[in-house]
């Protein structure tokens, strides 16, 4: 077996975030589903940034997030995302090395441009995503490392992936290698409306036994299963044969398996500022936790962590060392 170089590999779209706060006018005016995540073209891109406000630059993708906050736990942290050779692209990939994640995925040399996400911040702190995939829906299997699979412990797949035919065969073909090496698959559902789009999907992804573990927050979780009642889907999350790690915002989490069900409180904020990230942070130290055989409830704790660390400033990047704040806590 290849030897353990990283904690967590993630698969993802890589793409700069462009905030900027506004109201609910705004999204009214421009018709946009508040909390939601849509896709949309180029032209549209260039039109939602001419109205916006003024508005801060920031790498994101979910789970570059994500692997951002295990490299801040002091995790060993990889990544495979697809931008262009463009300013943006290399805005991404120095702010993703800087970070301390190993990123060797080739760019794009021709095609559209690296993705963005616009996204609008409310005065309470709830994030309205436009996003524009660009040269993130053309990763193919090609550029997934096999090298780099076998040597990582778990593999952290993003729901998002599933928009795009390429993607979705890089997405089996990372899970593939995974398991062939003894490794452990885990994914995001992402966004309620993508498990929309991809439910029977993501539920034979499951239940065919490409994944051994799965995140959602409470919205995902009902529109998996096609329920308005949360115990309802949480009892058929049970019956999976995955471990199931339910965000549930200011109520914490629930780490979910066939036998046993363990609640896990939130960490206490002096300010909710921008929620932007607060899942994909969630997910860093909850998996970082796996990665160093913590037991459920710590792993819990850790992902709670890194949350409450990023939903108090703007941005979905830590500002503080995770590594930092947990060992305060007594978790590492």
């Amino acid at each position: 077996m290849t030897d353990l170089r990283y904690d967590v590999l993630g698969l993802g779209n890589a793409i700069v975030d462009v905030l900027a706060r506004t109201d609910e006018a705004f999204l009214l005016a421009n018709e946009l589903h508040k909390g939601a995540m849509r896709l949309i073209d180029e032209p549209e891109a260039e039109r939602l940034y001419a109205a916006m406000g003024p508005a801060t630059i920031i790498s994101g993708g979910s789970v570059a997030n994500s692997i951002v906050g295990v490299a801040s736990f002091g995790g060993r942290a990889a990544y495979i995302g697809k931008v262009k050779s463009d300013e943006v692209g290399r805005h991404f990939t120095h702010d993703i090395r800087a970070n301390g994640v190993h990123f060797a995925t080739k760019p794009a040399e021709d095609g559209p441009a690296t993705a963005r996400s616009f996204i609008l911040v409310t005065p309470d702190g709830e994030r309205t995503m436009n996003t524009y995939l660009g040269a993130c829906q053309n990763l193919a299997p090609a550029d997934v490392d096999q090298e780099t699979v076998a040597a990582s412990a778990f593999v952290y797949l993003e729901g998002y992936l599933w928009d795009r035919e390429h993607a979705k065969e890089a997405f089996r073909t990372a899970a593939g290698m995974a398991h062939a090496a003894g490794r452990k698959v885990a994914l995001t559902l992402s966004d309620s409306f993508c498990v929309d789009r991809f439910r029977d999907e993501f539920l034979g992804l499951m239940r065919g036994g490409a994944l051994d573990i799965l995140f959602a927050n409470e919205h995902e979780l009902k529109s998996l299963y096609q329920t308005a009642d949360f115990d309802t889907a949480l009892a058929a999350l049970r019956d999976e044969k995955v471990l199931g790690v339910v965000t549930r915002s200011a109520e914490g989490c629930l780490v979910v398996t066939r036998d046993e069900t363990h609640a896990v409180p939130a960490f206490p904020i002096e300010k909710l500022v921008d929620t932007t990230g607060a899942g994909d942070l969630f997910a860093a130290g909850f998996l970082f936790g796996l990665a160093r055989d913590r037991d459920a409830v710590t792993c819990g704790r850790l992902g709670g962590l890194a949350a409450a660390e990023i939903i108090q400033h703007v941005g979905a990047r830590p500002e503080a060392s995770l590594k930092a704040l947990a060992e305060q806590e007594g978790l590492l």
